[in-house]
């Protein structure tokens, strides 16, 4: 007999959750080892200095500021990787201009981003400019590919029966783009998002996640730059989860229209 849905949803849980006890319990081992807490405190105190901050309203203030940031520098990539391909695939002369910009972008490293920026851009909205040139390539690349690859029988299906314009990309190259476009999404949020905190953290915004690690290291608040990094990666996790509910809904949306 083959376990049921249920069963295997408790397996499953129970592994996740026998996984996370292993790697608490190798922190907890490892910090016990060091006996320092300067160099290392375990998740417990971790833990504890998370509901501290918690209870206080600049925690909450700071992250929401540090997402609007991310969230708007997203975006834009996201509106102009998407519209930029659209005219790169119909231009030659775009797609070359557009290539050696991309190049430079994916290539250099974000600290040298984030030092140039400094000199334009007020550090308040410098998170916003480097989410958006670390999302825009991945973004204008991956929907470029799709529309590169969509299948040259549908377009000349199209083409026969005169579905032009709008007709012809909610029709045709939505459906097939959609997969490189949800690869190009889940991967950018991800990279925006780590980035984004980076620049905070050079920039030193008011009221931002990337100012209290800076100085949780300046004063060797070990506990509460640890604390700050778990908030960082279960947002980056919970952005990752949401983004993926959102795009099942549109696709399922998208699907059911008449």
């Amino acid at each position: 007999m083959t376990a049921g849905p249920g069963k295997k949803g408790v397996r499953a849980w129970g592994r996740r959750l026998g996984v996370a006890a292993f790697w608490l319990a190798a922190w907890q081992l490892a910090s016990m080892a060091v006996g320092s807490r300067i160099v290392l405190v375990g998740p417990a105190e971790v833990a504890c200095r998370l509901a501290e901050l918690a209870c206080q309203g600049d925690f909450w203030v700071s992250v929401g500021l540090s997402l609007g940031r991310v969230a708007a520098g997203f975006g834009l990539a996201v509106a102009a990787g998407m519209a930029l391909a659209a005219v790169a695939s119909k231009s030659c002369v775009v797609e070359g201009l557009l290539a050696p910009l991309v190049g430079a972008v994916k290539a250099a490293p974000v600290a040298s981003f984030v030092v140039l920026l400094l000199m334009w851009v007020p550090s308040r909205r410098l998170s916003v400019a480097v989410s958006f040139l670390m999302a825009f390539p991945i973004l204008y690349t991956n929907v470029l590919a799709g529309v590169r690859q969509t299948d040259p029988a549908l377009l000349e299906m199209a083409d026969v029966f005169g579905v032009r314009g709008w007709a012809r990309a909610c029709t045709i190259y939505a459906v097939q783009v959609a997969p490189y476009l949800r690869a190009g999404l889940s991967l950018a949020m991800g990279l925006s998002w780590k980035s984004g905190v980076a620049a905070e953290v050079i920039g030193l915004p008011a009221l931002s996640i990337g100012i209290h690690l800076y100085d949780a290291k300046v004063y060797l608040d070990v506990p509460g730059l640890l604390a700050w990094t778990v908030v960082i990666v279960a947002l980056s996790v919970g952005l990752e989860v949401l983004l993926g509910r959102l795009l099942d809904w549109a696709q399922t949306r998208w699907e059911a229209r008449p």
